[in-house]
């Protein structure tokens, strides 16, 4: 039997594995998942035990103990110690591994709704408005919502270019996923445009390295006060896209296979655009605009566990996490003092892969067309 491959009207064709292909069972799946999670845990710990002041496995766990009253030996760290692992990596690493899943599983399920392997989180200009909404506080000077202003600018840029985005595809009342695309390529551009002309045309020069670390993404500044926003974001989309696993596999079969099984997938597709959207911005907010998890996780996802979403997105969520807490570590050590923006170490690791992934499926076409 040949491999089936479903055309996108957004881009590449999407191949879809053929049906006598075997399938990861639950228990290897449960045996993925577990050490996905240990790797996480590990992850977690190097997180909180690498950087300037290097602070062993062992105190990092005594630490953490200590912090919930579980003491299994007298305190042997200082107090400086203490403050690092608990007030200062501690947030940045779980605001690590929150974005790192929510971009991973926002990235699969982009990829299924327009069925583009090429599609990802900031497909629909919500990247765009964020950096719109969080230059203009840092331009400005504007404090209205005192330490969360920018987080909160951020928001609002990313659902006005939603709205935006939404307005513009709609039309006769109905919005197509080709035009939603569209509008979302250009929405992105005019805000991308008004961003650069807010910089040329500003006074405050100095602003400028502020700007530039923000829209290149990164996980400092983050506070136990801010975190709780983008993990309840993370934890209500994975469990939506969880429940709408099955839509999300009708897709695959394409849009005439999905309205035969009783899907609407005009409905279906929008609500999950608004969904997604919203999800982005929020993580956008926290940490800026990280590019190409969301692009990578899911393709080496389904390298091991096939393409049922019942699957790939809680371990996308998994590795994402995984990758990104560990790309957060390189940030901070490769050129210690200096901390290099994370959004810089995983567009030099998505670059590649995005240019690889455009030579597989120009081969596989190639392959299909002389076939």
């Amino acid at each position: 039997m040949t491999p089936t491959t479903a055309h996108s009207p957004t881009g590449p064709a999407v191949r879809h594995p053929p049906q006598h292909t075997k399938r990861p069972d639950s228990k290897a799946l449960t045996v993925a998942l577990a050490v996905l999670a240990v790797l996480l845990l590990v992850s977690l710990t190097a997180g909180l035990a690498i950087g300037s002041v290097h602070v062993p496995p062992g105190q990092v766990w005594g630490i953490l103990a200590h912090s919930v009253g579980a003491e299994w030996s007298e305190p042997a760290w200082s107090r400086a110690r203490e403050t690092i692992v608990l007030d200062v990596r501690a947030p940045r690493v779980l605001l690590g591994a929150v974005t790192g899943a929510g971009l991973a599983v926002i990235g699969t399920a982009m990829q299924a709704l327009i069925r583009n392997p090429l599609a990802e989180p900031y497909l629909l200009g919500v990247s765009s408005g964020a950096s719109l909404g969080a230059v203009t506080v840092i331009v400005f000077g504007v404090t209205w919502f005192g330490p969360v202003s920018l987080s909160v600018a951020a928001f609002a840029g990313a659902l006005g270019a939603l709205f935006l985005v939404y307005a513009t595809a709609r039309t006769g009342g109905r919005i197509t996923s080709v035009r939603l695309v569209l509008s979302g390529v250009a929405i992105a551009a005019v805000l991308t445009a008004l961003l650069d002309l807010l910089l040329l045309t500003t006074d405050r020069g100095n602003e400028a390295r502020a700007v530039l670390a923000w829209t290149l993404g990164g996980l400092g500044g983050v506070n136990w006060g801010t975190l709780w926003l983008p993990s309840t974001a993370l934890l209500l989309g994975i469990a939506v896209l969880l429940a709408h696993a099955r839509n999300l596999n009708l897709l695959l079969a394409g849009e005439e296979a999905a309205a035969t099984m009783g899907l609407d997938v005009a409905r279906f597709r929008a609500r999950m655009f608004v969904l997604l959207s919203l999800v982005t911005g929020v993580l956008v907010a926290a940490a800026g605009p990280i590019g190409f998890v969301g692009l990578m996780m899911p393709h080496i996802v389904r390298l091991f566990v096939g393409g049922d979403h019942r699957r790939v997105l809680p371990t996308a969520a998994l590795s994402g996490a995984v990758f990104l807490v560990w790309a957060d570590i390189a940030a901070r050590t490769i050129a210690t003092p200096m901390e290099i923006p994370v959004g810089v170490l995983t567009a030099l690791c998505g670059g590649p892969f995005f240019l690889w992934l455009m030579r597989r499926d120009a081969r596989r076409s190639h392959g299909e067309g002389v076939a």
